[in-house]
């Protein structure tokens, strides 16, 4: 029974740091106690038990509850850890400095896309990190890039449904299989206003030494900034560039592709 309590009282302790996870920065003990299913008292002793371990803090004025520091060099060693982040960091943080736009890293976590790392450049500045968030793999560039590496019917296990979250959101698994077909025989993917307005990318699959793809690679930013009909041979061309070097760090021997000399812009 013991044993039983402490592993209880673990998935509790958990439960409520993902709380912190899904959009609110800083929440009530009651705002917690109500998403995870737990009362007051015992989401107020879980959080007073977090915050003496330093994994949350509490605002001595609003008595808010947040994330604390210490959470920071749990993120920092796992990123450090991976083979991904460290052979894509200062490839994409060149690639950011170079273009002017945001350089972002992603893998795959089960039917998501989960962010590694990302840098923003002079036309893309962004007021928070993504580095941690997850997104749709059908509506961005980046889980284009990522879907790529499976077959039409793993996709269509993976992701029973589709949905839209603009005008421009493919939405049904013949059209995604078009775009990855296009995806796969170009070498990149593009995302237009699918997942958000007014915002658009470009991306590239990483692959490991066995060739399978296992992050992805794409340069986002403001329609203006990413300017896809004038900018999208060039843009195409170095992030695939790049995302061969990062492939290449893990391993990867395959054929080199070819430059990109010229790009039918597709309506």
């Amino acid at each position: 029974m013991a044993s039983e309590t402490g592993t209880q009282s673990v998935e509790r302790a958990l439960g409520v740091l993902r709380v912190f996870t899904a959009g609110r920065p800083e929440l009530r003990v009651s705002d917690v106690a109500s998403a995870v299913g737990l009362s007051l008292s015992t989401a107020s002793r879980q959080l007073q038990t977090l915050e003496a371990a330093g994994f949350v803090d509490r605002d001595p004025v609003s008595g808010l509850y947040r994330l604390g520091l210490d959470m920071v060099s749990f993120g920092g060693a796992v990123l450090n850890s991976h083979p991904v982040h460290r052979e894509a960091r200062q490839v994409a943080q060149n690639l950011a400095a170079e273009l002017g736009l945001g350089a972002n890293v992603a893998v795959r976590r089960g039917d998501e896309l989960f962010y590694l790392l990302n840098f923003e450049g002079r036309l893309a500045p962004r007021p928070f990190v993504l580095a941690g968030q997850r997104n749709p793999l059908h509506a961005t560039g980046l889980g284009k890039a990522l879907l790529s590496g499976l077959s039409s019917t793993e996709r269509r296990v993976l992701l029973e449904d589709l949905p839209a979250y603009t005008p421009r959101t493919i939405v049904t698994h013949d059209n995604l299989d078009q775009a990855i077909s296009t995806t796969s025989a170009r070498g990149y993917a593009t995302e237009v206003e699918e997942l958000a307005l007014g915002r658009a990318c470009v991306a590239a699959p990483i692959r490991d030494g066995s060739g399978a793809v296992v992050a992805g690679l794409s340069v986002s930013g403001p329609l203006s900034a990413i300017d896809l009909p004038n900018r999208e041979a060039g843009l195409a061309s170095a992030v695939i560039e790049a995302a061969d070097s990062i492939s290449i760090g893990l391993g990867y021997h395959g054929p080199a592709r070819v430059p990109l000399q010229s790009v039918v812009v597709e309506s």
